[in-house]
């Protein structure tokens, strides 16, 4: 037929596999695959391969300046066993690790030369030349799990040289959220009980499914699964990769994938090959990642392990070390050009700055780069000296301006560290000018200060040095025109792209401030805005606690009055949730006033980070002293921590990995350089503009689990004009508009779109005449279509509702009579939900909906109770599913719950024993159809999906023959075989005698052939010496002893396909 065919191996797989043959690599059939690591599944290396390639690129080692030798047989074996014996019991990342420098380092042996010995390094892949390597490509790779004797087998393996270094699942896209499901799997195989012994040599994990892909290297978290987008060369790529599309493999190619599981469908492909064929988005990711020389780049270069996590590119890095490099190359009378790099806060700046580092260090025509690298991140020493190991650089951190002087005019070619005062402390204590052009500054202008990239003492002392700067907010216009003369701009990677490619969350904006008369007393003014979302009951209550403010001066009433407001706000929103907030104050006396008032309040937990006593930040003055309350505090945090560096490491460490503190307060301290996904809240009580700002806010941006957006609440006014983020308060004037857009949005604009996702729930409903009905709802909801569009409305309205019921602003806008219109519906709906999940047996992926609906169930929606999904009760479970049955009201409703648990039931075990199955599922179908036909009534319903429930349960039929009541494996083969012979036999009791006798056969020349002691042989399914023996024997047995025995029509494609049958069957049931 001329129709596409949605098959996973169709759509997916097959594709792949072609694709992945015209770039390069060599098809491996799963038995060949299985031969070459020696027929074991818990050898997850291609030994012969390997040896072989050892020998090779191992063959010529120069030991001197004219000798050279080759690796012997037993440190080639020495070699594979340091690539097998990886250090597990350390961790799983511990032993990624290990892989990861054993495949790009090699590994160092001893070896006799010439009765002398050396040390010789036994290189596991030629990074220097492509050709001297081998690409292979497998599918459906078994693997045994590490607690069992299951396997799990993945859909493509890449090798080079034998090792498995990328692992691609392929997913049809038809399925329910096809990219989340092979995401999924991705992960859960590399949990403790899955195929870890496989997953540690993968360095690039690459789920697929036709129209979208990501790609991610092991042991990445779902949420920081990346997208890739080719920047560069766009149209030139896509013309190669539809060239490549269309190219026909090679005959002897196409015979061998076509040869084995893939034969049905050769001619499904040979007739696409007939007209041209489109690039997908999977085919994209194959060619921007997959081919050999770019995989190979990626692994090499584009890795680092990062404070005990392994990271690899995201495209914006990846492409922006390209052109940096591209133009670092570039010479101009006598210096190379820099420039800068614009990569959005949150984006991984100085992951970037590494990688970049790393590949200056590697260009083999910069002779002796002297790299420097100047940051605010402390802990980035010991992330990047293993990452130098490979270009053969030490790493020096310079701590004093001394050092950094000492290091800058020595020949040492190291990689020096510093922080941005050092720096520029080392610059001015330099007398004569630096000369080289090979001097590399990378900067990270994480603070942008006078001190910074086009500071006029670093182009004096380092006048042929070539500065790149590193920078996460846009460029004031009168520096991007000073940027030219470093060679401009390299690359940006503005918000709104970070926000698309959900490398960040969004921000939104609410100002909290209220307006003030001169008169007027701040704790009344703030009284009313607190109050707000309150009821009269509410709000006498919280008048009383208000009552100690009466004893505050005037500035410590609004200090007290905000800190309820946060207290109130973070309780109704985060609390009991995994999200934390930071609080930003005007000077460290507010910081500690704030602790103090929060904790009086009692509501929630928090903790002061702040500098020195003897340091100015925020708005203090220079002149302006400490007081006793300051004082008192920094000498408790003295005592309890023992310096200022240990106070400052342990609240970032209390903040980052336990329960409390739930808000951090700071005044200048954690704007900058702070990492911490699960801060999504950032509180404003002082005045911050430009760059501070803009880094401030993106604290609160980064990506975490069940984190939709970062929240700005502003009780300062800084961003209080705010109408869209093009026209942002006068403090982002100096900026381009283009570079400011996606920034902020203001919550208002959110919750703006509240009326439409209630009016799109609704509409779904609009069919209902009696809406006080809620059967009616139920029967509307029996199409799982429209339960499935259901399930995705009432998350959208539940997270916009939330969000809205969090705004004070909503509150002061809205009619109460509305908002509680909302909430009932909500309360309605969401039982509504309960109701058909039961009662359709659907299984809902609670990640999308629980977290959020529960905290607006507890916070805002109803004090009656509304209960939560649990898991559904399997029929099996004859006393629990009774009971579940008997709580449902009406008959309708028992009936469909029975049956659609029974569907679900056999859906699972279909095949397991198809033809048995099949007839019940066509039972149940047709029951259902004639109830809602009304051809029976809601009692013979239910009576008919009872007594379907009850036989499928007992795995009985009245047709099955006495022979087989007591061989349940049996009674599958028997329908399979009667099934296939219902046209042939018209005699019903010669047609069940005969498939009586056909099905004990086969069951017994299976159990001969797969049953070992009357246990299963270890992963006889994938072993084709075992299945291509069952499908002969079952074939003759078929041709002797029923076609030609009782003259039966039966062709060989007909036995052919009743043996095949049988062998699946017998895959699930004797393992």
């Amino acid at each position: 037929m001329d129709i596409p065919s949605f098959k996973e191996d169709h759509i997916s797989q097959i594709p792949a596999l072609q694709l992945l043959q015209k770039l390069g690599y060599t098809y491996l059939s799963p038995a060949e695959a299985d031969t070459l690591r020696g027929g074991k599944t818990t050898n997850v290396l291609l030994e012969d391969v390997l040896r072989k390639q050892l020998r090779e690129i191992n063959s010529s080692i120069k030991i001197s300046s004219t000798k050279t030798t080759y690796i012997s047989e037993a440190n080639i074996e020495n070699g594979i066993r340091a690539l097998k014996e990886l250090p597990m019991n350390e961790g799983y990342i511990a032993a990624c690790e290990t892989a990861y420098n054993l495949i790009t380092l090699g590994k160092a042996f001893e070896q006799s030369f010439d009765a002398d010995k050396k040390s010789v390094t036994l290189n596991y892949i030629d990074w220097k030349n492509i050709g001297s390597n081998v690409f292979h490509v497998t599918e459906e790779y078994s693997v045994m799990r590490s607690m069992s004797k299951d396997h799990y087998r993945p859909d493509l393996v890449l090798f080079i040289n034998g090792i498995p270094l990328c692992i691609i699942e392929c997913k049809r896209p038809d399925m329910k959220e096809p990219l989340a499901q092979a995401i999924s799997q991705q992960i859960r195989s590399q949990q403790d009980d899955g195929i870890r012994s496989l997953y540690v040599y993968a360095q690039l994990t690459l789920s697929i499914a036709t129209q979208e892909a990501a790609y991610a290297t092991n042991a990445t978290p779902e949420k920081f699964w990346a997208k890739w987008k080719e920047s560069e060369e766009l149209k030139v790529n896509s013309e190669k990769l539809l060239e490549l599309k269309n190219q026909p493999l090679a005959a002897e190619l196409k015979d061998k994938l076509f040869a084995d599981r893939f034969k049905y469908v050769r001619q499904y492909f040979d007739e696409m090959e007939k007209a041209e064929i489109l690039p997908t988005v999977q085919d994209e990711y194959l060619f921007g990642l997959c081919r050999p020389e770019r995989l190979m780049d990626i692994i090499f270069n584009f890795i680092v392990f990062d404070n005990g996590e392994k990271k690899i590119a995201r495209y914006q890095q990846y492409f922006a070390i390209k052109k940096s490099m591209q133009r670092i190359l570039q010479m101009e009378n006598g210096k190379r050009k820099g420039g800068v790099i614009w990569h959005t806060q949150g984006s991984g700046k100085s992951l970037t700055m590494v990688m970049l580092a790393q590949a200056i260090a590697l260009e083999k025509s910069i002779r002796n780069p002297k790299i420097i690298l100047v940051t605010d991140r402390t802990d980035l020493d010991a992330q990047i000296t293993g990452t130098f190991r490979k270009c053969g650089k030490f790493v020096e951190n310079a701590t004093t301006g001394q050092r950094l002087v000492e290091l800058l005019e020595s020949k040492s070619d190291a990689v020096v560290t510093t922080i941005i005062n050092k720096f520029v402390a080392a610059i001015k204590k330099i007398s004569n000018p630096l000369q080289s052009h090979d001097i590399f500054v990378l900067v990270d202008e994480g603070h942008r200060t006078q001190h910074g990239i086009f500071n006029i003492d670093m182009q004096k002392t380092l006048p042929n040095a070539c500065f790149i700067a590193m920078t996460g907010t846009p460029l004031f216009h009168k520096h991007k025109n000073t940027a030219e003369r470093f060679g401009g701009m390299i690359d940006s990677y503005t918000v709104d792209q970070a926000v698309s490619d959900k490398a960040v969350v969004p921000l939104l904006y609410e100002g909290r401030v209220a307006k003030q008369t001169v008169n007027e007393n701040p704790i009344d003014t703030f009284f009313s805005l607190v109050s707000e979302p309150l009821t009269d009951y509410q709000k006498a209550d919280l008048k009383k606690k208000f009552s100690r403010a009466d004893q505050l001066n005037s500035a410590e009433q609004k200090i007290y009055a905000i800190a309820w407001d946060i207290s109130l706000h973070f309780r109704d929103n985060w609390q009991s949730t995994a999200f934390k907030a930071q609080l930003v104050c005007d000077k460290k006396v507010n910081a500690i006033r704030y602790k103090e008032f929060l904790d009086e309040i009692g509501i929630v937990s928090s903790e002061v980070l702040i500098s020195s006593i003897d340091e100015r930040e925020g708005e203090e003055s220079a002149y302006e002293k400490s007081t006793e309350k300051e004082n008192r505090f920094w000498k408790k945090m003295m005592d309890e921590h023992g310096n200022a560096r240990s106070y400052e490491k342990n609240m970032i460490s209390r903040f980052k990995n336990q329960k409390d503190p739930e808000i951090i307060i700071v005044v200048d301290k954690l704007l900058t350089g702070f990492d911490e996904p699960k801060n999504t809240v950032l509180y404003l009580t002082r005045n911050l503009q430009g760059h501070k700002l803009l880094q401030a806010i993106a604290r609160v941006n980064r990506i975490y689990p069940d984190k939709e957006f970062g929240y700005i609440i502003d009780y300062y006014g800084v961003i209080e004009n705010l109408d869209d983020a093009l026209e942002m308060y006068s403090s982002f004037e100096d900026f381009d508009n283009e570079d400011l857009i996606g920034t902020l949005t203001n919550i208002s604009d959110e919750i703006k779109k509240l009326p439409q996702k209630h009016s799109e729930l609704w509409d779904i409903f609009k069919t209902v005449a009696n809406k006080r009905d809620a059967e009616a709802y139920q029967l509307l909801l029996k199409d799982e279509a429209i339960r499935v569009i259901f399930y995705d409305k009432l998350a959208a309205f539940a997270k916009s509702l939330k969000l809205a019921l969090s705004s004070i602003q909503f509150h002061k806008e809205v009619e109460e009579k509305l908002i509680n219109r909302y909430k009932e519906d909500m309360t309605m709906f969401l039982k509504l939900r309960l109701a058909v999940i039961e009662r359709y047996s659907d299984e809902v992926d609670y990640k999308q909906y629980e977290g959020q609906i529960q905290k607006l169930i507890d916070t805002h929606i109803t004090t009656e109770k509304v209960e939560t999904i649990t898991e559904l009760v399997n029929i099996f479970d004859k006393e629990k599913f009774q009971q579940e049955v008997e709580n449902t009201t009406g008959k309708a409703a028992k009936a469909d719950k029975i049956a659609s648990r029974t569907a679900k039931h056999i859906s699972e075990k279909m095949d397991e024993d198809p033809a048995f199955y099949k007839k019940f599922s066509q039972m149940l179908k047709e029951t259902i159809a004639d109830y809602e036909a009304k051809r029976i009534s809601e009692a013979q319903y239910l009576s008919k999906v009872q007594e379907i429930m009850n036989n499928v349960l007992a795995h009985t039929d009245c047709d099955i023959p006495e022979a087989l009541r007591e061989k349940d494996i049996a009674k599958a083969f028997y329908g399979l075989t009667a099934e296939s012979l219902a046209e042939k036999i018209q005699d019903g009791t010669v047609r069940k005698q005969i498939s009586a006798q056909a099905a004990l056969h086969i069951d017994d020349l299976i159990q001969d052939a797969v049953l070992d002691n009357g246990k299963p042989v270890i992963d006889w399914p994938h072993k084709t010496n075992i299945t291509g023996k069952l499908q002969i024997e079952i074939g003759d047995y078929l041709i002797d002893e029923v076609r030609d025995k009782y003259n039966i029509n039966l062709s060989f494609g007909e036995m052919d396909e009743i043996a095949n049958k049988c062998i699946e069957v017998a895959k699930i049931r004797y393992k």
